[in-house]
């Protein structure tokens, strides 16, 4: 489970990124993040493994704050799905694979390319699972469509077996068959290992077809917090266009139970 306890973060400048953002994401759960550009979607995600430190207040894995003392260990727990796919072009497509391990390796037997047998096979498993044949694991990486290099990089991700895998608007660049298939193999092989998904996107359709859940945020708040059947195309238009939420038509399903946010920001 993640939990985010009254993050906050404020850039040098005085912006305010995020805002006192207090969720709970329970483990195995596909969550959505969505919001206009700015948002602090990206933000939200890079607190959880570390990449950005939050002014006030605390992320917690399992109950485990993320800190100084703890982030070797948690990083471990935790894989990263990139929106420009963040793979070494040069390198080959078996090596960014193995890539994934190097939280776990020395330095000196990574930049030796030295790797267990085993690994390389889970390597080569990992890389049939998302789509791509043996002919690809000596190709450049550079060199393959980007809905290859996105498949890389989930098979990057997963070659730790992450209990938490954060996806930073990962189809942002690809047409949307595309992104459909690559967010089904991000949605199945989570599940196949009850991994928690953090997933920021633009696309509502998307998020309404993966998301368990959908989180909306606008200028640093959670403004929404609910199923894809109560985000109404009304709460769509609330989000994207800043209108008051109380203006917008609630599902027949909030009768029964409020939604966390739905307050004015």
């Amino acid at each position: 489970m993640i939990r985010f306890e009254s993050l906050q973060k404020i850039w040098p400048d005085g912006t305010r990124a995020i805002s006192e953002v207090s969720l709970e994401i329970p483990q195995g759960q596909f969550c959505v993040i969505l919001g206009p550009s700015g948002a602090g979607k990206s933000t939200l995600l890079r607190a959880v493994n570390g990449l950005m430190r939050p002014t006030s207040g605390r992320v917690l894995i399992d109950g485990i704050e993320f800190n100084t003392a703890t982030q070797r260990a948690l990083r471990q727990r935790v894989a990263m799905i990139h929106q420009h796919f963040n793979l070494t072009n040069r390198m080959s497509v078996a090596a960014n694979v193995l890539s994934g391990l190097l939280p776990t390796v020395s330095t000196l037997r990574a930049l030796s390319g030295w790797f267990k047998p085993e690994q390389r096979q889970k390597a080569c498993q990992l890389l049939n699972r998302v789509g791509l044949s043996p002919t690809h694991l000596q190709r450049r990486a550079g060199d393959l469509s980007g809905g290859q290099q996105q498949r890389v990089g989930i098979a990057r991700a997963f070659m730790m077996d992450p209990e938490v895998v954060l996806a930073d608007e990962p189809v942002a660049s690809l047409d949307p068959k595309i992104s459909r298939d690559i967010l089904s193999l991000i949605r199945d092989a989570a599940r196949e290992r009850n991994a928690t998904v953090l997933c920021s996107l633009h696309q509502v359709d998307l998020a309404r077809e993966f998301g368990d859940r959908i989180v909306g945020m606008r200028d640093g708040r959670v403004v929404f917090d609910g199923t894809p059947a109560e985000f109404t195309d009304e709460r769509v238009h609330a989000l994207y266009q800043g209108a008051r939420w109380e203006d917008a038509p609630a599902a027949e399903s909030d009768a029964q139970h409020s939604v966390a946010g739905l307050a004015v920001a």
